[in-house]
């Protein structure tokens, strides 16, 4: 299967990561992964995930079962 560009910079940026060369916009190194993913997805142009809103997350806690 043939890669995207968006995929093939995805993998650069998480490369860089990895090899301890990855920087910020503020020139400082970038030490965890999800901060690695999220300049990798901006800069290859992917959409990230959408985030569960606490909302969501409180209808499924208080409703009861039908019986």
């Amino acid at each position: 299967m043939k890669k995207t560009k968006q995929q093939s910079k995805f993998e650069k940026v998480m490369r860089e990561f990895y090899a301890g060369t990855l920087k910020s916009s503020s020139g400082k190194k970038v030490t965890t992964r999800a901060q690695a993913m999220a300049i990798a997805a901006s800069e290859s142009g992917m959409k990230r995930k959408p985030k569960k809103k606490e909302e969501d997350k409180k209808k499924r806690r208080y409703t009861s079962k039908k019986r």
